[in-house]
C-alpha cells in the first residue's frame, strides 16, 4: 500500500504542479538535445580516430647486403612482437610495381637498373599508435639491427594525438557543465513543490513518516521528468539524423548514424539519473533544514 502511494504521489505531483513541471521538461529538453548532438559528434570523431589509428604502419627498410632468409626471419620476429598487427614484406620487384603504379613509369626503363631497397610495412595495433608506444615498437625492431631504416610520421602521430587529447578534455567539460545544470533546473522545479506542499510535509512528519516516505514522491517526479526530458530528446536526434541528414546531407549521415545508436538509450538513461539525482539533493537539503 504504502509503494502505491508513493508511486502515486510521484505521479501525481506531476500533474499538480503542471507549470513547473513543463519548464523542467522543456529546459531538460533542450539542455540533452545539445548534450546528444555532441555526443554524437564526439563519438563520431573518436571513431573516425580509430580508424586513422588503425592505418598506421611503420616501414623498415633492409641493408642491401641482407640476406633473404634473414629478412624472412626478421619479418616473423617483428610479426610477433607486442603491438604489431601484421607485416607485409615488399621485395625489390614488388617496390618496382609499386613505383610504376604510382608514378607510370619503370624505373628500370629509366635507370637501367632496380635501386628500390627491400622493406617490410608494419602495421600497428589501435592501442599501440601514441608516440611512446610506437617508439618502443621502433626501438624493438632497432635491437634486431640497428642498421634497419624506420620511418613513420612522427609529426603527424604527434598532432592527432594531442587533437585527440584536447578534444576529450572540450567534450568531459560541455558534458558536465550540460549535466549540471540539467541537475540544478530539475532540483530547483523540485524545491518549487516542496514547498508548495510544506504543510503536508509537516502533517506526514507528525504522523511519524519516515524522511524516505517523504521524499520518495519528489524523486519519482524528478526521474519522470528527466525520462520525458530524454526521450524528446532522442526522438529529436532522431529526426534530425535520419531524416534531415539523411535527406540533405547524406554523406555526413554516413558519418554520423553509427554513433547515434548509441546516443538514443544513453540520453533517456542519462534524463532519468539527473532528474532522480537533482531531486534528492533537493529533498534532502529542504528535509536537512525542515
Amino acid at each position: 500500500m504504502n509503494l502505491f502511494f508513493v508511486i502515486k504521489e510521484g505521479f501525481s505531483g506531476i500533474w499538480r504542479a503542471k507549470l513547473p513541471a513543463a519548464v523542467t521538461v522543456v529546459v531538460g529538453f533542450f539542455a540533452l538535445v545539445l548534450l546528444g548532438l555532441f555526443a554524437t559528434v564526439s563519438l563520431s570523431f573518436f571513431d573516425i580516430i580509430d580508424e586513422v589509428r588503425g592505418r598506421v604502419e611503420l616501414e623498415v627498410f633492409f641493408p642491401e647486403g641482407t640476406s633473404e632468409e634473414n629478412v624472412a626471419g626478421q619479418n616473423k620476429t617483428i610479426e610477433g612482437m607486442n603491438g604489431v598487427r601484421d607485416v607485409t614484406y615488399i621485395s625489390k620487384d614488388s617496390a618496382a610495381v609499386i613505383f610504376r603504379q604510382e608514378f607510370g613509369k619503370d624505373i628500370v626503363e629509366i635507370l637501367g637498373m632496380n635501386p628500390l631497397p627491400r622493406s617490410a610495412k608494419v602495421l600497428i595495433q589501435t592501442g599501440y599508435t601514441g608516440p611512446d608506444s610506437l617508439q618502443g615498437i621502433v626501438n624493438a625492431i632497432k635491437g634486431l639491427d640497428p642498421a634497419y631504416d624506420i620511418r613513420y610520421n612522427k609529426v603527424f602521430l604527434k598532432q592527432l594525438e594531442e587533437n585527440a587529447r584536447l578534444f576529450s578534455v572540450l567534450t568531459a567539460g560541455t558534458g558536465i557543465m550540460i549535466a549540471i545544470a540539467t541537475v540544478v533546473l530539475v532540483g530547483y522545479t523540485i524545491r518549487l513543490a516542496i514547498y508548495s506542499r510544506q504543510q503536508k510535509i509537516k502533517t506526514m512528519r507528525l504522523v511519524g513518516a519516515a524522511n524516505w516516505f517523504i521524499s520518495a514522491p519528489y524523486v519519482i517526479e524528478g526521474g519522470i521528468q528527466g525520462i520525458l526530458a530524454g526521450g524528446f530528446a532522442a526522438l529529436a536526434i532522431y529526426l534530425i539524423s535520419d531524416q534531415l541528414l539523411l535527406r540533405y546531407e547524406p554523406d555526413i549521415y554516413a558519418v554520423l548514424h553509427p554513433s547515434t545508436f548509441l546516443v538514443y538509450p544513453v540520453l533517456v538513461g542519462l534524463g532519468c539519473f539527473l532528474g532522480v539525482f537533482g531531486s534528492t539533493l533537493s529533498v534532502r537539503k529542504y528535509l536537512r533544514k525542515a
